[in-house]
């Protein structure tokens, strides 16, 4: 009888560090050397069990990197994110990229455009602007995905 209960308290013990291993994704992200919200981006994908690597890449590369990879002109930020075949572009908060690969949509991915105040990464204290995720479909048109209220 004890073996049982020692083996249920040793898994369970495991547990928090096999549902971290689970969630450890590699994301890639392209970035310019130097960019501070960048840097705060990645640590949030750490964070949330994401395993965040970095490129530096001069600017007009990286544009042109963006567009080559599905990123319409008007979606474009500051960095790009590329996970288990899709795009992320921008500060999308990790909980959207975490349902988007649950979902497998066939899709380019996500992107939060510009750099709105209070998105993962440029967060500056209590202020926030509102700000949407848009999907990016493969044909470059785009559908919010998911809304965050400013204050």
């Amino acid at each position: 009888m004890k073996r049982p209960i020692a083996a249920l308290a040793c898994a369970l013990a495991l547990l928090p560090a096999a549902q971290v291993l689970a969630q450890s994704t590699p994301i890639e992200v392209k970035k310019t050397n130097g960019c501070g919200c960048c840097l705060a981006w990645m640590e949030h994908l750490g964070e949330s069990g994401f395993v965040p690597s970095g490129k530096n890449m001069f600017a007009g590369l990286l544009v042109r990197f963006k567009l080559d990879n599905g990123v319409p002109q008007r979606m474009v930020s500051c960095h790009t994110g590329l996970t288990e075949g899709y795009v992320i572009e921008g500060h999308v908060p990790a909980a959207d990229i975490r349902r988007l690969l649950a979902e497998r949509p066939d899709a380019v991915g996500l992107a939060v455009p510009g750099m709105p105040l209070g998105s993962p990464g440029m967060d500056q204290g209590s202020r926030r602007e509102a700000y949407d995720v848009f999907l990016i479909n493969n044909d470059g048109s785009t559908e919010v995905y998911a809304s965050y209220p400013g204050n």
